[in-house]
């Protein structure tokens, strides 16, 4: 492989790298940043399709958060890509925040105050013996009426800082090309 590793990771450190990052969070966030603003379409399309992926995050479907965001982004017309960087925003440090805030807030929706005894007993009826789709669906089911709820919050929350950053990043981008285009028809009369 030209630009692969002479020696395999270990495991250890692939699964390290996985739940932390190699250099820090902060690098790791102006990196999302930078490829999101640079990306090629238009604000609306930039944003609508990160705030898809950020609404995907809310949701307990493990697995298909990537295609969830690029499903809704495909019906607010946004951008795929920027869709699956939104879906970074749930990672291992958030998601047990999400889970708990989703739940909670879907068991209140719901009404259902012995609601936590089937999350508390859920490994119980995991076993293959015992496996039971019902104590699964009512862990299930206020998770996906909380993520919802709070994932349509997500979208209004990061779908209008986002445009607005794009739409003056581009501005000052464009400017910048205008510039160096009168520049250069300047010096070549």
């Amino acid at each position: 492989m030209i630009l692969g590793r002479r020696s395999k990771e270990p495991i250890g450190d692939r699964v390290r790298v996985a739940l932390w990052p190699r250099r820090s969070w902060s690098r790791s966030v102006e990196y999302i940043k930078k490829r999101v603003l640079r990306l090629k379409a238009t604000p609306h399309a930039i944003a609508a399709g990160f705030a898809a992926g950020v609404f995907a995050s809310f949701t307990p479907l493990m697995g298909f958060h990537f295609i969830l965001a690029a499903l809704m982004a495909w019906l607010t017309r946004g951008s795929i890509i920027a869709s699956a960087f939104g879906t970074f925003i749930g990672n291992p440090l958030t998601f047990p925040l999400i889970w708990g805030a989703t739940y909670s807030l879907g068991s209140k929706f719901l009404g259902s105050n012995g609601a936590h005894h089937a999350a508390t007993h859920l490994y119980d009826h995991l076993t293959w013996s015992t496996f039971s789709l019902k104590a699964v669906w009512t862990l299930i089911l206020p998770m996906c009426i909380g993520g919802v709820i709070l994932g349509s919050i997500g979208w209004v929350l990061f779908y209008f800082p986002i445009k607005a950053a794009i739409t003056g990043y581009q501005n000052r981008r464009n400017a910048r090309i205008a510039a160096r285009n009168g520049a250069t028809t300047q010096a070549a009369e």
